[in-house]
């Protein structure tokens, strides 16, 4: 979207941050908070009471949308420009080694656990405290 395809009502009902959006993409560089907020009251039209009044809560708008990141000295750029880029180093056949590691080491532990035997006598010491009572009984004590 585009400020010049875009009509004086339209952008009179677009938000702030939607504003900044697509005066950051079209400018293509990053931009003091004060510059691109005066911008956007020009295009709606906001006097400069309007523009005191608001500056701050601009701020705290581009602050907390995720479209935006805070550069040095004031100045606000949009998320997408700034991505960060991570190197993997080319190293496949210590990764490929420590893959089949790992699924040596879990077929053996899965194994080990199925073939585990059950010692009955470790469950049977568990229950010889219980004690059976009878719906009779239960109402005789009561």
């Amino acid at each position: 979207m585009k400020l010049k395809t875009i009509t004086k009502e339209e952008i009179e009902t677009l938000s702030f941050d939607d504003l900044a959006y697509i005066i950051l993409k079209e400018k293509g560089k990053k931009m003091k908070t004060t510059d691109l907020f005066k911008t956007i009251c020009e295009l709606q039209n906001l006097d400069e009471k309007a523009y005191e009044e608001q500056i701050a809560d601009f701020f705290t708008l581009l602050a907390t949308e995720k479209r935006f990141i805070q550069l040095d000295k004031g100045c606000w750029d949009l998320r997408e420009n700034h991505s960060i880029k991570i190197e993997q180093e080319e190293d496949d056949e210590l990764d490929e080694e420590i893959i089949h590691n790992d699924i040596e080491e879990e077929t053996e532990e899965n194994y080990l656990d199925e073939n585990k035997e059950i010692d009955d006598d470790e469950t049977e010491d568990d229950l010889k405290d219980l004690v059976v009572i009878d719906e009779n009984e239960l109402e005789d004590e009561l």
